[in-house]
Parts: structure tokens; sequence; C-alpha cells
């Protein structure tokens, strides 16, 4: 009996799905495009907010020239901690973490991958490699030092706004001027504008380089005007810090500027 109630059952079913298939060959080809679409169009939108999101650039690089204080920076950013002297790093410094002022915060706050890329000359190219996934570029400046220096901080900062990763995506740039607590540091002005004048200078002297030398790199500026940071295609700003003391607010606001919360 079991047997014969669960035949009844199957041809019913067949019978049911036999005549769905009919239903279906009697709608019009367009009205049963529209249905399939409706199904579907949902579908791939939420795969697509997915893909975006994930997607999504969380990476904030350190760099600079060697003894600017980019690692004492970056470990002020992972615990709030104050490390006396000259912090000097070989390999990247690297982490994900929440920003040490969040960590009394309420709610859920997004971690933001910080990356301090070693400033000697030898070791700039692993820049390139965190370049594609970087919501922001730190460059950092010793405004103690900054006039013995002022040449070779000016060829680097050269390099990353003239490169293709860079300008393409228009990554934001923040020049930060560290070391301010001290009495004889340059201001964030001074160093703006020797860093602009410097640079018109070396914008000049490139542009007299075969394409084939700078295939790499674009233009800056506006031709027949002195250089300045305005003229960027990405965002350029220049503010002040003091890794040792711990005043970085506006290292923290530039971050959460580009790396959302």
């Amino acid at each position: 009996m079991e047997t014969d109630g669960f035949e009844q059952l199957k041809n019913q079913i067949q019978e049911l799905l036999q005549e769905a298939e009919q239903l279906i060959l009697q709608i019009p080809k367009i009205q049963l495009y529209t249905a399939i679409g409706v199904v579907l169009l949902p579908i791939f939108l939420f795969l697509l907010v997915r893909l975006f999101k994930r997607s999504k650039h969380n990476t904030i690089v350190l760099t600079g020239l060697s003894g600017s204080g980019k690692t004492v920076l970056f470990y002020q950013l992972r615990d709030g901690s104050f490390h006396q002297g000259t912090v000097t790093s070989m390999e990247p410094n690297e982490g994900t973490f929440v920003l040490h002022y969040e960590m009394s915060k309420k709610g859920k706050i997004k971690p933001v991958h910080i990356v301090d890329v070693p400033g000697h000359s030898r070791l700039r190219p692993k820049l390139d490699a965190f370049l594609p996934q970087a919501a922001g570029i730190v460059f950092v400046v010793d405004a103690l030092q900054f006039l013995p220096n002022c040449r070779a901080a000016s060829e680097y900062l050269y390099e990353i706004l003239t490169g293709a990763s860079v300008v393409r995506k228009k990554i934001p740039v923040l020049i930060l001027c560290n070391k301010v607590d001290k009495v004889t540091a340059h201001t964030k002005e001074f160093i703006r504008k020797q860093l602009e004048k410097e640079i018109d200078k070396l914008r000049t002297s490139r542009t007299a380089l075969s394409a084939a030398d700078i295939a790499n790199e674009y233009s800056l500026g506006v031709p027949g005007e002195a250089f300045a940071f305005s003229q960027c295609q990405n965002r350029v700003t220049v503010t002040e810090a003091s890794g040792l003391t711990g005043e970085i607010s506006q290292l923290e606001l530039f971050i959460r500027e580009h790396v959302k919360a």
C-alpha cells in the first residue's frame, strides 16, 4: 500500500512538472526574459556590492627618509608606546589593528592596515608592492634636520607624486612634518615652500630626459608656472606631528578620513 501511494505521488509530481513546462513554453519570450531578469538582477547587485566592499582599500603607507620617525609613528598608532631615541627598521613594519586612540570607543570600529616602509634608498622599491592597496600615503619629514635632507626628501617625494599608481588612482598624500616639539624644528609652511621649490627644479631637469627614461612618470604642475602641491592631480596636504610626545592627531584624522571606521 505504501508503494502504491508513493507511485501516485510521483506521478502527480511528474504531471505538475509537465504542466509547468507547457505553461513556460506558452509565455512570450520577452515576458520570460523580463521575469528572469527581475529574479537575477537583485542577486547580481548583491554580489557586486559584496565585491566592492571587499576590494575597498584600507592600507595606509608610512614612508620617507631614514630617521624621519616613521617607525615611532607606527608604534604610536598601534599601541601608543613612547620610543626614546631613533628606531631604525630594515624591513617593513606591518599590521592590521584598531588605532590606539579608538580602543576606548564603543561599537564596531574598522581596523586599519598600516605599513611602515623603510626609508633607505635600496629598500624603497618595497613601496611599490603596497601601492595597489593604498588608501593614503603619509610622507614623513624630519622637521628638525630638514635642510640637510631637503634635496633627498624632494627627490623621493617627486618619485612618489609622479608614480603611475599614485596618479592614476589619485592616492591622497599627507606630508607629515615630524618632531615639531623641538624648538629648532622648521614650521610646516617653511617645509612646504622648500619642497615645492626643490620639486620645481626637479621637474625642469626631468622634462629634459628622454621619454624612455620617464615612461613610468607623469608630469607635475602647470607648464610655465612655479610648482605647488595644489597643482597635483591627487590631494596633497602638509601638517605637523610629534611621534615622541604622542601628538599625532592630524595623522589620525588623515587615516580615518580615508579609511572609514
